[in-house]
């Protein structure tokens, strides 16, 4: 037996994958074991190559080649304090990546709160938005999101989370996390116009916390562009509309960036692209690039003055929030993006890459094309006039059955996926140009033209 099925039956035999159907593994063979990664190329333990248009899971931004840099960063940081704490104390590299980030953050989110990752950094920004408003002598305790938006598979971000397959096996949740309407405008009345589909989701997110009771609201948590459905933008007048709401109101804004933080959409955060004056922004994937496990929630000075007391406390902490090892990670992945100008090349070749994946709008069974930067969706239906989804057998069959397994086959790693209308997600790492550009609109091109063949044919 070759060294690849000793490890993939290894895996078999003790390793639980996330978000795996591990019955669905019959032969060892069937298990990719992914053993190496070059810039925006991954190879797997039979030495196959894929390129990786998913850039992990929205997260390896300066792709696979820095393992050097970041591997020499780490080792450093080993040799001289492997491990400390930010309880009480404080160690010079969380102290200077706190700094580094908030100079890297829109207006005055200055105050850096360090975890583990995306979820983690959710579930601190509601039990940050809880305490805030009980310093201040106020009982705040809802959250509102979006409905199919993801924001985190622990507890608390569960329950903001608006994907309701992923909820169910685990309800009860926490309660009282509210559900408003999301910026698919794909699927939006005919002939209706921005305005008034922005007006339509101001009013909506405005009525669902005047039922609520707008005292009882801490905060309101929303992604700038919306992973979970495939890229939903937002639409003019919208967050400012948002912003607007949670003033009136006393709520808290908080900006999930986990996944558009850091270069993502073509500037350090998408709270500046899109104006959003955030209170507080959840981060993670981006900041270390996914060469170590790190995660921040960043609030801005008027979060932080009442904690800022004699005697007062922001109740929350965690072991490994803001590691040394993986705080000077993220100093290298930063100083990397800033030297090789990372963020700036997302925002050049927005264009370019636009542009490579629009003659893909011509096949029948590609409906929409929504996103910016480096960070795209396609949308799938079933009839392109009408906007037509395919039924829950026919995306099982189609995207699992088909699309998934044969972009694989031929090298491109994309995520098919239906939490909401079936889309195919695109977001390579952002060292990506035009060539990698050029191999995603192709495979893809040839899986869709075909995946629309076969539909029509099972129809």
């Amino acid at each position: 037996m070759d060294s690849s099925l000793d490890l993939g039956q290894t895996a078999l035999d003790h390793l639980w994958l996330h978000f795996t159907d591990m019955g669905g593994y019959k032969d060892p063979a069937d298990l990719q074991v992914i053993v190496k990664g070059d810039g925006c190329y991954l190879e797997d333990a039979a030495g196959n190559r894929y390129l990786d248009a998913l850039a992990g899971l929205f997260c390896v931004n300066i792709g696979y080649g820095y393992g050097e840099e970041m591997g020499e960063a780490a080792a450093a940081q080993m040799r001289e304090l492997p491990f400390a704490i930010n309880w009480t104390f404080a160690h010079p590299r969380s102290i200077e990546l706190a700094a580094e980030i908030a100079s890297l953050t829109p207006g005055d989110l200055d105050r850096v709160f360090f975890v583990s990752g995306g979820s983690e950094a959710v579930e601190a920004a509601w039990k940050l938005a809880r305490q805030y408003h009980a310093a201040r002598g106020e009982r705040r305790w809802k959250a509102v999101a979006r409905r199919v938006a993801y924001h985190g598979t622990t507890m608390g971000a569960l329950s903001i989370t608006g994907c309701t397959d992923l909820r169910t096996p685990f309800e009860p949740l926490v309660p009282d996390a509210l559900h408003v309407a999301n910026t698919n405008r794909y699927h939006r009345p005919e002939g209706e116009t921005e305005e008034e589909f922005t007006a339509f989701l101001l009013d909506d997110l405005a009525g669902a916390i005047e039922q609520a009771g707008p005292d009882t609201v801490a905060m309101v948590i929303m992604e700038p562009v919306q992973n979970s459905g495939g890229a939903f933008m937002p639409p003019a007048g919208y967050f400012e509309g948002v912003r607007a709401i949670c003033d009136e109101h006393g709520i808290l804004l908080c900006a999930d960036e986990v996944i558009t933080g850091f270069g993502r959409t073509g500037y350090w955060f998408a709270s500046e692209r899109f104006d959003i004056r955030p209170d507080l922004i959840t981060s993670a994937k981006g900041l270390s690039s996914a060469y170590a496990s790190i995660g921040a929630l960043i609030a801005s000075e008027r979060v932080m003055e009442p904690f800022s007391k004699p005697g007062s406390m922001y109740t929350h902490g965690m072991t490994f929030g803001g590691h040394p090892v993986q705080a000077a990670v993220a100093l290298k992945n930063i100083e990397i993006m800033k030297r090789d100008g990372i963020v700036d090349g997302v925002r050049d070749n927005e264009g370019v890459f636009r542009a490579a994946l629009e003659p893909l709008l011509d096949l029948p069974i590609v409906g929409d094309l929504r996103g910016c930067g480096y960070f795209y969706a396609l949308e799938l239906v079933k009839d392109k006039a009408s906007r037509t989804s395919f039924d829950e057998q026919e995306c099982e069959e189609l995207l699992r059955g088909f699309v998934s397994p044969e972009l694989f086959k031929r090298g491109l790693l994309c995520r098919a996926d239906d939490r909401g209308d079936p889309v195919v997600q695109i977001s390579p790492p952002l060292v990506a140009g035009p060539e990698e550009f050029e191999v995603i609109a192709s495979t893809l091109g040839g899986v869709l033209e075909e995946a629309g063949e076969r539909m029509r044919v099972a129809a």
